[in-house]
């Protein structure tokens, strides 16, 4: 689709597109009515929305291995690797959440770095990018399943008892009687943990780790529909045996998929084409100069709402002890300390900031520190990426107390001041099916789709910005 960009420039005189030094934004005169312009004249590409695909098609190889919230779909971070880079080039995903950047970029012949500051988006990461030999992984779970559907033959209980040693591993947190206040349940549940901490090879004990954190929402009394933590007091739930055993086999048959579809060359050699580490965006493990495409999905400006999300596999694995201390390692998190700071390169974002502080100081600054933590982010991809080395920033603009936030246009602002140029701004539209999720606009956070009177995110923006 023709876009506006060269138009715009010409009418405008824009230094926006053909910068070809660093610049200040106060030395750009009325960027952000220029910015406004261009996102409110940019029309929708149709041929990046991929409608025609099923739930089929978006969770193939290990895709749909973890449920993970407001992800992209592979084929998008697909299409970005695929007419950025090359073979053998380096793609980097800052925000690696549950690894879709990462397991395209090894199925279409690149290198990968990840990191994620979410010990749960680690593991889930490391799962799904990690091919592991088909049989060797039958053989393997093959034993843990027979062991206990052995252990959970009531009728023969007493017998089983005496032959198999299963040690039980159940984490003494409030929190977890509090989401599975069935004992019996929480037993069986600890029996599954405790044998698959007796498997020894660390690639098949962290998949069938990651089959445990994904039953654990169906397992406890958490609300199905809701996306906010709500409990079902009266919610029918099935045996946890029974719940792993559909999931594990049905992570088999996409490790299989995977494994079939991985270049050979990669398969044999996988440290030497995959970096992944639970780390800061702040602080990426790569060199200067070194990554071709960043590929990245940002968190929001309530990003905190992730850590409640990812609460229950955080307190079986005893990632933290309570849900506040997990939230504070979140981008823009409202229960961080306050800190000082430089201040934010975007006059959009301290008009945004200034507006919300007028409804609520709190949120204000939990904005401010969004803000300038993702500026934080952006200097360290313009000190990995290679020059002409490009960032293809996937985002959605929202509300907070009926505020506009608008992410896009301040993230381009804050990257055009710290030296990358526009190469292309795509404005997609959300297939219903996929997103968006819903919001009570009182408040601007996710609510369950029966309370929400409007959508989050009809729209996003992938912003493609190329380092000078």
């Amino acid at each position: 689709m023709q876009l506006l960009f060269d138009e715009l420039a010409k009418k405008n005189g824009s230094q926006l597109f053909h910068i070809e030094e660093k610049i200040m934004i106060d030395s750009i005169p009325n960027i952000q009515i220029e910015l406004k312009e261009i996102f409110q004249q940019l029309a929708e590409d149709s041929s990046w929305v991929f409608e025609e695909l099923t739930q089929k098609d978006t969770s193939y190889a290990t895709h749909g291995f973890h449920k993970y919230p407001a992800k992209f779909i592979p084929q998008l971070a697909k299409r970005c690797i695929e007419e950025n880079t090359s073979s053998n080039d380096l793609v980097c995903d800052p925000f690696m959440g549950c690894g879709t950047t990462l397991i395209e970029s090894l199925i279409s012949g690149r290198r990968a770095v990840g990191v994620d500051i979410n010990p749960v988006a680690y593991l889930i990461s490391k799962v799904k990018t990690t091919p592991i030999n088909p049989e060797k992984l039958n053989t393997e779970v093959n034993k843990v399943l027979s062991d206990l559907n052995l252990y959970f033959d009531f009728n023969n209980k007493q017998k089983v008892l005496s032959k198999i040693k299963i040690l039980p591993i159940l984490p003494i947190n409030e929190r977890i009687e509090y989401w599975f206040p069935d004992k019996k349940l929480r037993e069986d549940l600890s029996i599954i943990l405790g044998r698959i901490d007796t498997i020894e090879g660390k690639d098949i004990r962290d998949f069938c780790l990651c089959a445990f954190s994904n039953i654990l929402k169906n397992a406890s009394i958490w609300l199905m529909k809701s996306i906010k933590p709500t409990r079902d007091l009266n919610k029918k739930i099935d045996s946890p045996i029974k719940l792993f055993s559909r999931q594990i086999k049905k992570m088999i048959r996409g490790n299989e998929s995977y494994w079939n579809v991985l270049p050979t060359y990669i398969k044999s050699d996988l440290k030497s084409y995959l970096n992944l580490r639970k780390a800061d965006a702040r602080n990426l493990p790569a060199k200067d100069n070194s990554i071709s495409l960043i590929v990245t999905s940002p968190p929001y400006v309530t990003s905190y709402e992730y850590a409640d999300l990812h609460q229950l596999t955080a307190l079986w694995f005893e990632y933290t002890k309570s849900v506040n201390e997990f939230r504070e390692g979140f981008i823009g998190s409202v229960h961080k300390k306050e800190f000082d700071h430089n201040g934010i390169k975007s006059k959009l974002a301290k008009q945004e900031i200034e507006e919300l502080n007028k409804k609520s100081k709190k949120e204000a600054e939990a904005v401010k520190n969004y803000f300038f933590e993702m500026q934080q982010c952006f200097e360290e991809m313009y000190r990995v990426l290679k020059p002409k080395g490009r960032a293809c920033i996937v985002i959605g603009n929202t509300e907070l107390r009926k505020v506009s936030i608008l992410n896009a246009e301040v993230f381009a602002e804050i990257m055009l001041n710290l030296g990358f140029k526009m190469h292309k701004i795509i404005k997609r539209r959300i297939p219903s099916k996929v997103l968006p999720q819903t919001r009570d606009s009182k408040t601007g956070r996710f609510t369950a789709t029966e309370d929400a009177d409007r959508l989050a995110y009809a729209y996003e923006y992938i912003l493609i910005m190329e380092k000078l």
